[in-house]
């Protein structure tokens, strides 16, 4: 048995979600580990769409621009219901940073496993977690690898992201309630010769009473012509499967013919495919684990939801678990926050999870049934999650008529602020990028001398400067200077469209989440609220 020394987080698993949280620690300070059971990653494209919401992360990660260069926008779906073409429905202007994009998983995957070599961090493959033990001082990991002796691992938190058969879950004894959909489908990276837009997908569908449509389905990878389908599999591809959610890798896939017999069927035009690159069989579950943290156990993504992939919203959760997670473990780590903190990972994530499995069984047994009504894009997009009403979320700013957003949710983009010296304008986000909390106090107005002065001197007194940095945004700053702060001017009045037209201060937690929320920076709520957060600083 081999001992090595204790590490600060032990990261199970090194997908998008894994990768994710093993980025982001190190971002915030740390220095994790991250173990994966395979031998080398996965040519399988199983998650293709990025949410808007995952863009804005991974714009804070710092990697936003070389996720969009190696994939495309998705700008559409063409629909053929009953062999009937509808008009081609073309995805509008979210009127957000970023609109959807399409992007494989292994693309993903090789940026965030560059990013994270960045941090001197390489992903330790064919480690398997074998046993896990905990106590009040940290967690004891076996790791097991072929042809070398186990290696036990201590690490002060282990995080589980690990999939659907989650080991971490698994020897946690978390239970992961839900059911297995009972129909098989199976996937296929192809090229498909047709006359379909770059950026369009398709859906194909013959509708079938009491179960789910017949149905060809097209996501448009990035290289021209190319795509991942998906449909329903035959009986003969799958004789006594029973692997609960995933890939089902002790079958054989599907072969060329057996993909173009489904287009064929449900297409009214001819869609020859060829060039077959990989294909697979496939299960669909709905399971939502009992509990996200286990003493100083936690899970993340598939590992603690798994549901139809209906909207695309899967990795996307995921990747959001663990931008959640990563900076309270951070604050914890470095005896900033308290121990409390953690479990508001579960508290704000787990009601997400819920909703996501909800949102897409019901988007699932109605698929090609739906009937009116426009679709919620703001969940889509994932710009609408809220945290509002949890542990470490506190509003005192009025009542739910005021403007602009409330405490626990998204802090909205905004265009067009000026900052003295700066030749050019600036978002909001590239103000609020980085790991530290924010103090944004908006003035609805011009700096006025002594209000200046009073945030000098509350600066003073309450700024913690390895975790808190503040912002002022007025409608004319010219003349005004504020050491230790930034001042913007809001000179198109985007920021109190989006904030609201009076003066109020919010605390935007490195998630680009709402902490706090209250009519001003002089408020005792906020004091008390820093405390909390930060007692010890």
């Amino acid at each position: 048995m081999v001992e090595v020394p204790v590490a600060e987080v032990l990261v199970v698993g090194a997908g998008p979600v894994g990768l994710t949280l093993a980025c982001e620690l190190a971002r915030h300070g740390l220095r994790p580990r991250i173990i994966d059971a395979a031998p080398q990653p996965s040519d399988y494209c199983r998650a293709i769409g990025v949410t808007p919401r995952t863009l804005e992360v991974w714009d804070d990660m710092g990697v936003a621009r070389e996720m969009i260069d190696a994939g495309l926008w998705l700008t559409g779906l063409r629909s053929v219901v009953n062999g009937r073409r509808a008009a081609d429905a073309v995805q509008p202007d979210p009127g957000l940073p970023y609109a959807a994009l399409g992007l494989p998983q292994y693309e993903t995957e090789r940026i965030l496993t560059r990013h994270l070599a960045g941090f001197g961090i390489a992903i330790e493959r064919g480690a398997v977690l074998a046993a896990l033990s905990q106590d009040a001082e940290g967690v004891g990991a076996r790791v097991a690898r072929a042809g070398r002796p186990a290696e036990d691992v201590r690490a002060a938190y282990v995080v589980g992201c690990d999939g659907a058969h989650s080991a971490v879950r698994r020897l946690l004894g978390i239970g992961f309630t839900g059911a297995a959909y009972p129909w098989p489908f199976m996937l296929g990276d192809v090229r498909i010769d047709w006359d379909v837009p770059y950026g369009m997908s398709v859906r194909a569908l013959r509708l079938v009473d009491g179960g789910p449509p017949d149905m060809f389905i097209a996501i448009p990878l990035p290289e021209p012509g190319r795509y991942r389908i998906s449909m329903l599999a035959p009986p003969h591809l799958v004789p006594g499967s029973r692997t609960d959610h995933g890939i089902q890798a002790e079958l054989a896939g599907p072969t060329l013919a057996d993909l173009q017999a489904v287009a064929d069927d449900l297409l009214p035009d001819p869609a020859p495919l060829s060039a077959l690159r990989w294909s697979s069989v496939y299960r669909i579950s709905m399971r939502l684990a009992d509990a996200y943290r286990r003493g100083r156990c936690f899970i993340a993504g598939d590992a603690a939801h798994i549901h139809p992939p209906t909207g695309g919203q899967g990795m996307n959760t995921g990747i959001q678990d663990a931008y959640n997670l990563a900076w309270k473990l951070a604050l914890v780590l470095k005896g900033a926050s308290p121990d409390g903190l953690l479990d508001s990972y579960e508290g704000e994530r787990r009601p997400v999870g819920a909703d996501v499995i909800a949102r897409t069984r019901k988007a699932s047994e109605g698929y090609g049934r739906e009937r009116g009504g426009a679709p919620d894009r703001a969940a889509d997009a994932q710009v609408s999650v809220s945290y509002r009403g949890t542990a470490f979320v506190e509003d005192e700013a009025g009542g739910p008529d005021d403007a602009g957003p409330a405490a626990g949710d998204r802090a909205p983009d905004v265009n067009g602020l000026v900052r003295q010296g700066l030749g050019f304008p600036l978002r909001l986000f590239d103000v609020l990028r980085g790991t530290r909390h924010v103090l944004l106090v908006h003035l609805n107005g011009a700096c006025e001398p002594g209000t200046m002065q009073d945030l000098a001197g509350w600066m003073r007194d309450h700024l913690l400067r390895d975790h808190l940095r503040v912002v002022v945004v007025a409608s004319r700053a010219a003349g005004h200077a504020l050491p230790g702060a930034e001042l913007l001017e809001d000179r198109t009045g985007a920021f109190a469209e989006a904030y609201g037209r009076r003066a109020t201060s919010c605390l935007v937690r490195p998630d680009g989440h709402l902490g706090w929320r209250g009519r001003s920076w002089r408020e005792p709520g906020l004091r008390a609220h820093l405390r909390r957060l930060f007692p010890a600083a």
